[in-house]
């Protein structure tokens, strides 16, 4: 049970290794620019071509890695992302960075898809949610600290430290990885076209429009939060990153808390969410433009935020269980187009309604993620229905997935 224990906290570590590399450049996108000598829009491109590629290439290369010892699957992309923080922090080549964000990025769905099925398989059934849910706190401890800390240490050191930073706590994973995961051989190869078959299913798209909606939900707003509480509620900066660290902070709450949620009552959780998020957008509308209130409001803004991840990756798991690991890539592939669809529409349209109205925005997307989550359950009923033609009585919200808590 320790070894269990260290090994779920290693895979929770590389997560935490991940996102550090995936996000901390956001906050040192001005010293890369300087230290590369290209411009801030060049820079750029660094966090774009990340997200791009991860969407493209998640279900893809999950596939080709389906067979392989998992074990090395998750040795060897960790071992990608330590090697590519080195680069970042010895290279004075643009080029070079560039082509080292496209590498991981191909790695970093095969590594999460695996990190949560192999999390999963190592404790009883009773316990996948709870094991899943430390792994995942590892995105969430990535955006309060990793993120954060990254910004500082190429702020008050060097950009090489903070690159140096990301390169050992992703080495410190890899030889995790190495001493307390157990060989782990595919026992039941899957071929290629019964994981894709998944995908026929009308159910399944209406799980993914979801989990797009709910990220376009999140991010529509979350994407513009230092613009919201600079212009609508007029903070200066300093407070800004503060209010930022106690949203990541709660984060990590939040993450534990839907979790055991789920475990109690999966369905009504995932239902719940978007009807959180929907109170929450109405919330910051209402009390935006009162500093005292925000200060109040964002850590609630936090703790609900921190749902979207969990309770979208079991809602899209569970239409996918007989192949988590591909369905694990389908959640990380159209989590990061939900992201790009939230803010792309919430960019677009932050001109034309001001940050304030961006709060409707993802009212929207939240609106619309809760009624294509009830199609997706109605699914469900009519089969009951038609598998049952004597039944008459209703089913209740309790048997809409009877496998799983209500």
């Amino acid at each position: 049970m320790k070894n269990t224990s260290l090994t779920i906290t290693t895979l929770a570590l590389g997560v935490f290794g991940i996102i550090t590399t995936e996000m901390g450049i956001v906050g040192v996108l001005p010293q890369v620019a300087a230290e590369l000598d290209v411009s801030p829009s060049t820079a750029g491109l660094l966090v774009g071509v990340f997200a791009l590629v991860i969407a493209g290439s998640g279900p893809f290369m999950t596939l080709l890695a389906s067979g392989i010892n998992r074990k090395t699957v998750l040795a060897t992309a960790i071992a990608v992302f330590a090697v590519s923080n080195a680069v970042y922090a010895l290279t004075t080549r643009f080029e070079v960075m560039f082509a080292f964000r496209i590498i991981p990025a191909v790695f970093h769905p095969v590594f999460f898809s695996v990190a949560l099925a192999t999390a999963a398989r190592l404790v009883p059934s009773r316990d996948a949610t709870r094991a899943t849910t430390r792994v995942f706190a590892g995105v969430t401890v990535g955006f309060a600290l990793g993120v954060p800390l990254t910004s500082y240490l190429a702020e008050h050191l060097s950009l090489q430290a903070a690159f140096w930073f990301g390169a050992a706590v992703n080495l410190i994973a890899f030889l995790g990885i190495l001493r307390y995961l157990p060989a782990m051989p595919v026992e039941r190869r899957h071929t290629y076209g019964a994981q894709v078959d998944v995908l026929r299913s009308g159910r399944m798209w209406l799980t993914i429009l979801s989990v797009v909606l709910v990220f376009a939900a999140m991010f529509s707003v979350y994407g513009y939060f230092a613009e919201f509480l600079g212009e609508v509620t007029g903070l200066d900066g300093s407070w800004i990153s503060a209010l930022l660290m106690a949203f990541g902070i709660v984060m990590i709450l939040g993450n534990f808390a839907f979790g055991a949620l789920l475990r109690r009552a999966a369905i009504r959780t995932v239902l719940l969410f978007p009807v959180l998020c929907l109170a929450v957008y109405v919330l910051l509308y209402a009390v935006g433009p009162y500093a005292a209130v925000m200060v109040v409001a964002v850590p609630i803004w936090g703790a609900v935020h921190s749902g979207g991840l969990i309770v979208s990756q079991y809602w899209l798991s569970r239409e996918a269980r007989d192949f988590p690991e591909f369905g694990n890539s389908l959640f990380i592939s159209f989590s990061n187009l939900g992201i790009t669809v939230g803010t792309t529409i919430g960019g677009r349209l932050l001109g034309a309604a001001g940050p304030r109205g961006l709060a409707w925005v993802g009212a929207g997307f939240a609106l619309a993620a809760l009624v294509t989550m009830l199609l997706r359950l109605n699914l469900d009923r009519v089969e009951r229905r038609r598998r049952s033609p004597e039944s008459t009585q209703a089913p209740t919200p309790a048997t809409l997935a009877p496998a799983e808590p209500a």
